[in-house]
């Protein structure tokens, strides 16, 4: 054999399809194994309790999606979604005070998960060469610790099972993947694993928003500040389709989410600003208070094992999962399929899958070292990595990174280059350049914002009041 022919794509979530879509273009047929029913419309699904939650697909993600499905950011434009400017479209309270609303360089798409899943799923599946298999579970790899060579699957309705074969795995299973205990049964020896858990939780509800305001305000986001060490307190106001918007509100370890819709906008008052709650308080509520604790940073690191089996890689939230309030995991599952896409494009023989497998691990250094550095400066975090990035030395480089968030919210070009970064356009190294570290102490800073960079057109919009001096 001189390629795979056949592949088998564990979950049918964003990462899954998005790798069913790349094996497609490669392979002869693909079957995707789902737990849930996938709906035909955008509905919300038990397998995937994190969409009712805000989301972004920051532009470097959103651009690797429009190389692999050209036409998608239009779909999802014509359904609804808002192509958010950076910073222009966005008015932030950072850590270390209001970011001014600079020109935009990058963008980010914002609408319901269950649009953006159904969008790209619907698209992906019109390919006669993948099948799904709904409401059917991995049970076990099959095969050895040199070749994985097929899954046993469970009907989760009858519970009966069946051995599928493939020339090639890929795992998206997400949080509850099982592949750390299938490859020890396969006779490998454990995978190694990072976890940086800042006790994040999340609480979020649909509202109906003013008229004209999900494409004519901007995005607001409210961060806490790691630095008083005190449990932090978040809160987004998101544009969505259908003239809603998304709010949520979260915390960090010890930090009293709300999960009843009467603490809900009390909690939004007890924010660094009254912004959210401003916002919230004038409009209709459309839905129930959804609370989900899904903020661990969890890695694993296949590519260290000195032995890894053909036939098998793993990619999305079953290889890394970060904290969802930096919005980077959909990006980086875009990342990985764009390496996998990569790979299949060169003869794919013994060996292949672990050089694979490093190149779409090192397509979550950056999402990972990014969200699990920011995590780790909050009080009461729970620090179980051995990335030497997030032991020694992690007070310098917090103060670091504090100099640079202080500069880029008022200077536009070291904002541009950190906005670059947190898109996942340009590789995080960028900001320890030499070209970086000049431009930090160049650059012209704008004045202290003391109050929100909004227009007096966007407070009429959405019936605010200025602020008393």
């Amino acid at each position: 054999m001189t390629g795979p022919v056949h592949g088998i794509v564990l979950g049918g979530s964003w990462a899954g399809m998005l790798a069913a879509h790349v094996l497609a273009r490669h392979l002869e047929s693909v079957t995707v194994v789902e737990r849930d029913a996938l709906p035909d419309e955008p509905l919300h699904r038990r397998g995937t309790p994190q969409a009712r939650h805000g989301h972004i697909l920051w532009s470097g993600g959103a651009r690797i999606v429009e190389d692999l499905l050209p036409g998608t950011s239009d779909r999802l434009l014509a359904a609804g979604a808002r192509k958010l400017r950076f910073h222009e479209d966005l008015v932030t309270l950072t850590s270390h005070g209001w970011q001014h609303r600079f020109p935009p360089r990058q963008y980010g798409l914002m609408c319901t998960r269950p649009l953006l899943d159904w969008i790209v799923r619907s698209r992906i599946l019109a390919d006669d060469r993948i099948t799904v298999r709904q409401r059917t579970e991995a049970v076990e790899l099959t095969g050895d610790a040199r070749r994985v060579t097929g899954v046993r699957v469970r009907d989760v309705d009858s519970g009966a099972q069946e051995l599928l074969e493939a020339d090639l795995i890929v795992d998206c299973a997400g949080r509850g993947s099982r592949l750390r205990r299938w490859l020890t049964a396969l006779g490998l020896p454990p995978v190694e694993e990072d976890v940086v858990d800042v006790g994040m939780a999340y609480s979020s509800r649909l509202y109906r928003a003013p008229e004209g305001a999900t494409t004519l305000f901007p995005a607001v986001n409210v961060a806490a500040d790691h630095r008083v060490r005190e449990p932090g307190r978040f809160g987004v106001v998101y544009p969505q389709e259908d003239g809603r918007w998304m709010v949520t509100l979260s915390c960090t370890r010890g930090g009293e989410l709300p999960t009843r819709e009467e603490d809900f906008l009390p909690y939004a008052h007890t924010l660094r600003d009254p912004l959210v709650a401003d916002l919230i308080g004038q409009v209709e509520p459309l839905t129930p208070v959804s609370a989900s604790h899904l903020g661990i940073n969890r890695r694993l690191y296949p590519e260290r094992l000195e032995r890894w089996p053909d036939g098998l890689l793993v990619l999305g939230d079953s290889l890394a999962v970060f904290n969802p309030i930096y919005g980077h995991g959909m990006s980086a599952a875009a990342r990985g399929a764009a390496a996998l896409d990569e790979a299949l494009g060169e003869p794919f023989g013994p060996g292949a899958a672990h050089r694979t497998q490093r190149a779409i691990s090192a397509g979550v250094d950056d999402p990972w070292i990014m969200a699990a550095s920011k995590d780790i400066a909050f009080v009461n975090c729970r620090n179980r990595a051995k990335d030497p990035r997030l032991t020694g030395g992690a007070t310098a480089r917090q103060n670091f990174a504090d100099l640079v968030a202080g500069r880029s919210i008022r200077s536009p070009e070291v904002c541009d280059m950190v906005t670059d970064v947190m898109s996942m356009t340009a590789p995080q190294a960028e900001l320890g350049s030499s070209a970086f570290m000049a431009l930090m102490h160049r650059d012209r800073m704008r004045p202290d914002l003391t109050e929100p960079p909004l227009t007096p057109e966007e407070m009429d919009l959405v019936n605010l009041k200025p602020r008393l001096p």
